[in-house]
C-alpha cells in the first residue's frame, strides 16, 4: 500500500511539472509571436509600397507619388496612385511575386486590380505556395491608361496577433488536460486494416489517390494539381450524383477570397481529359444544374 501511494505522489509531481513547463512555453510563444507579427507586417507594407513604385517606373512615370497604402482588412490592402498609369499584366504578376517572396507570411494570395471610378476588376490572379495551383490569364494583354487601384488579399495564417490573446485565455485548459492524464487508458480494439491504401478511391477502372494527387488508370499514373484534386475528391465522394455548380464554386475557391467561373470549367475540362483513357468514369453537363461524374455508364 506504501509503495502504491508513493508511485501516484511521483506521478502526481510529473503531471504538475509538465503541466507548467507547457503554461510557460504558451506563455513565450505567445509574446515572442506578437512581436515577429508586428514586425513582418510593417514590413509588407513596405513591400506593397515598393510594387507600388515599380508599377510607376514601367509605367514611364519616375515623379508622381504611390499614395500610402490602406489596410482594408486584417489580410487585404489596397494600393492608390497619385496619377493615371498602364500596366502590363506579365510584368504585374512577376513583380508582386518576386517581392512578396521576401514576405514570409506571403504564400498564398489574390491581386485584383480595379478601375478608380466604379471599383470594377479589370485584371486579377492568384498567386498559390505550389504553383500548379496558380490561376493566372491574358498576361499578353496591355492595358489602358486610367486610374487603377491595386487590391492584394493575403490568405490567413491560422495563428496571427489577434490569435495569441485565445492562446493565452487556453492556458488554464492546458492544465486541465494534464490531470485528465490521471485517467486509466483504455486499450484500442485491432481494426483490421482495408484492403485498400487510406484516401484511395475506386472508381471503375480508375484508382484515385486523394492524399498523394494521382490517377491510376489501367497501371498509368497520372499527376493532378491540387485544386484538380479537390474538385474530382467532391465528384468522388458522391459517384453518379448531380453537384452543384455553385457548391463546387463555393467549396474550392471562396476560401481564397475570389470566385471565378470560367477557372472552374478550365479544371473541368482538365480532369476530363486525364480521365478519358477509361472511358466508363466520365463528367457530365447537367444543364441547368451542374455536373455529374459517371461511373460504370450510369
Amino acid at each position: 500500500m506504501h509503495l502504491s501511494q508513493h508511485f501516484f505522489t511521483g506521478k502526481r509531481k510529473y503531471l504538475l511539472g509538465l503541466v507548467l513547463f507547457l503554461v510557460s512555453a504558451g506563455i513565450c510563444v505567445a509574446f515572442s509571436m506578437e512581436d515577429s507579427d508586428d514586425f513582418d507586417i510593417s514590413r509588407r507594407e513596405v513591400l506593397l509600397r515598393r510594387i507600388g513604385h515599380e508599377l510607376l517606373l514601367q509605367s514611364g512615370d519616375s515623379t508622381s507619388r504611390v499614395l500610402p497604402v490602406k489596410k482594408i482588412t486584417a489580410n487585404e490592402y489596397q494600393i492608390r496612385f497619385e496619377n493615371d498609369l498602364t500596366f502590363q499584366p506579365d510584368s504585374l504578376v512577376n513583380t508582386t511575386r518576386r517581392l512578396l517572396a521576401r514576405d514570409p507570411l506571403a504564400h498564398n494570395y489574390v491581386v485584383n486590380v480595379l478601375n478608380c471610378s466604379n471599383a470594377s476588376v479589370v485584371y486579377g490572379y492568384a498567386i498559390a505556395q505550389n504553383r500548379k495551383d496558380d490561376i493566372v490569364a491574358c498576361t499578353g494583354r496591355k492595358q489602358p491608361t486610367a486610374c487603377y487601384m491595386i487590391n492584394i488579399k493575403f490568405k490567413s495564417q491560422g495563428i496571427n496577433i489577434a490569435n495569441s490573446r485565445y492562446l493565452l485565455g487556453s492556458l488554464p485548459f492546458l492544465a486541465l488536460l494534464g490531470f485528465l492524464f490521471w485517467r486509466p487508458v483504455k486499450p484500442r480494439k485491432v481494426v483490421p486494416e482495408n484492403s485498400q491504401p487510406t484516401g484511395m478511391i475506386t472508381l471503375g477502372a480508375v484508382s484515385f489517390d486523394a492524399p498523394h494527387r494521382k490517377l491510376i488508370i489501367h497501371g498509368k499514373t497520372i499527376d493532378l494539381t491540387g485544386t484538380e484534386t479537390r474538385v474530382l475528391h467532391i465528384f468522388a465522394l458522391s459517384p453518379n450524383e448531380i453537384i452543384e455548380r455553385s457548391r463546387l464554386q463555393k467549396e474550392i475557391w471562396e476560401d481564397e477570397g475570389v470566385i471565378v467561373g470560367r477557372s472552374l470549367d478550365m479544371f473541368i475540362s482538365k480532369l476530363r481529359k486525364k480521365l478519358e483513357p477509361d472511358p466508363g468514369v466520365r463528367i457530365v453537363v447537367v444543364r441547368g444544374k451542374g455536373y455529374r461524374l459517371e461511373v460504370g455508364g450510369a
